[in-house]
């Protein structure tokens, strides 16, 4: 059985500035591994504001290689705290080619591995499928000094599939860097029920797979072009164990590092009881590989 370790999670606003936002991010690093943690996670690209509110060539020019300058600065800063580091990157992979990711630095500052985000939105205000070619290689877990994790990113934290699948690689902790908020205008409305929605379904994956998750998000409003409203990010990272209870929760509006316990053999316990892994159907799940399951119009007799 392995044993206890702390996860950091590094709730930030982040500026225009991307060697500020560095700066910061290795600052908060130290500082979650004074607190305890031995894994501490970022918030998703944060080395800029949220550049997606609009779409802009010259917003590529962000991008960067994995390794690259993130993962050498925040690999010294593993090495020198003795944590590993999950590192959310603009990755440059090619000319015109261009990922969401999530590097899994180790505590000797070596990469373990590479997240490419899966599921890539276009919404008003998130047009990543602008920036973002979505990515190519699965949902796998990693194993660091502390334990093995899987990291999915943001809009990734709707779709059981790749919880699930991160779950069946061995992940201990399931993590999501995250950059999530609210448009201004609807905050008073629909802010609420959009908040508690998000936290819901992370709680679901945790109980689900019987597995700690750990989102973590940016704060600030980041104002958009000519006078647009822009987002304003509500924070609330939090770590839910796998019973869905939380365990830590930030604020809605402060920059925060938060820290919690993962206990391996709460996870034993609580799979032992709830036997979903167990108990699952792998053999009638053909379906969940169709977009819908509509009637084929083209079968046989019609």
């Amino acid at each position: 059985m392995m044993e206890k370790f702390s996860v950091g999670l590094v709730q930030m606003a982040c500026s225009a500035d991307p060697s500020e936002n560095l700066a910061k991010a290795v600052a908060r690093v130290r500082e979650a591994a004074r607190a305890g943690a031995k894994i501490v996670c970022l918030p998703e690209l944060f080395r800029s504001r949220y550049f997606c509110q609009r779409e802009d060539p010259a917003v590529f020019d962000l991008s960067e290689r994995v390794p690259g300058p993130t993962t050498q600065a925040l690999g010294r800063a593993a090495v020198d705290n003795g944590v590993a580091v999950i590192a959310p990157v603009f990755e440059r992979r090619a000319p015109g080619l261009y990922h969401n990711s999530a590097a899994i630095i180790d505590a000797d500052g070596k990469l373990a591995g590479l997240y490419r985000k899966m599921h890539i939105p276009d919404d008003p205000a998130y047009y990543e499928k602008f920036y973002f070619t979505p990515g190519d290689l699965g949902f796998p877990a990693f194993d660091t000094a502390a334990g093995r994790v899987a990291t999915l990113i943001c809009w990734d934290q709707w779709y059981p599939e790749g919880a699930r699948l991160a779950a069946l690689a061995g992940a201990s902790v399931l993590f999501y860097p995250t950059a999530i908020g609210w448009h201004p205008h609807e905050k008073d409305e629909h802010g609420a029920v959009q908040r508690d929605a998000w936290k819901t379904v992370q709680r679901g994956h945790a109980i689900a797979n019987g597995l700690y998750v750990a989102a973590v998000n940016r704060v600030g409003l980041e104002p958009g072009d000519h006078g647009a409203a822009g987002l304003e990010f509500w924070g609330t990272s939090f770590v839910a164990d796998p019973q869905g209870v939380v365990l830590a929760e930030a604020s809605t509006d402060r920059e925060e590092v938060l820290v919690a316990e993962i206990d391996p053999a709460r996870i034993e316990d609580v799979r032992r009881n709830w036997p979903f892994l167990r108990d699952r159907r792998i053999d009638a799940y053909s379906g969940i590989t169709r977009r819908f399951l509509d009637e084929d119009p083209w079968a046989p007799g019609r």
